[in-house]
């Protein structure tokens, strides 16, 4: 299971958490990844745990102020993206620009969505994983494979009838091992998750707790 880690603009320290992710992700079957805040990237990247962008934007080298260049971001050392997370919401035209900005740099990524149908659309554009994440449920603590499993099956069974090589992630109130093997169960290949490592007063136990039952 990949478990990606999003650090949005909590005030936590990102170092404290790269290097609990990087502790857990290699004394356990999870492979665990930080996205930190695009200033935080190298220091992230320095732990040596794989390091995320948070999002890339859809444009090249050029006049382009207030853009993440995927580039820069590769440079600080991630090597993947999330694009068009529920709180960074994207154009479609402007995904599929993202996608080529992450593909520019041999980037991993994976688009948000909000259900099936957007999982089904996301997936057409050719990216290495969707995640299914509706909104209501994100930092709530109640994980989506509680409050509506048939959400992640569907998702699933969409990405698959478009692209079968399209992973498919379950976000929104991940906070615990059980909410992980049940993502599992219902057929996704990793989670995305924030506060419940994010804002954990022990990053390091919270995500050994996330880890263990796999």
């Amino acid at each position: 299971m990949f478990v990606l880690v999003n650090l949005k603009a909590y005030p936590c320290d990102p170092v404290e958490v790269a290097t609990a992710a990087h502790e857990v992700s290699e004394s356990s079957d999870a492979d665990v990844a930080i996205a930190p805040q695009a200033a935080a990237i190298e220091t992230v990247a320095g732990t040596g745990v794989e390091t995320w962008a948070q999002h890339v934007s859809p444009n090249e080298h050029g006049s382009h102020t207030g853009s993440t260049l995927a580039e820069a971001a590769a440079e600080a050392g991630a090597t993947g993206t999330l694009l068009n997370h529920s709180e960074n919401r994207l154009k479609l035209a402007d995904i599929d620009g993202s996608l080529d900005a992450a593909e520019r740099v041999d980037f991993d990524t994976v688009v948000c969505a909000n259900n099936p149908d957007q999982v089904a659309a996301a997936a057409a554009l050719g990216p290495d994983a969707v995640a299914v994440e509706p909104p209501e449920l994100i930092g709530t603590g109640t994980p989506v494979s509680q409050a509506d499993p048939d959400i992640v099956r569907d998702a699933v069974d969409a990405a698959a009838a478009v692209d079968e090589s399209v992973d498919v992630y379950c976000g929104a109130g991940i906070s615990t091992g059980d909410d992980v093997v049940a993502a599992e169960e219902l057929g996704a290949d990793g989670v995305l998750l924030a506060s419940g490592v994010a804002k954990a007063d022990d990053p390091q136990a919270a995500l050994e707790d996330l880890v263990d039952p796999l």
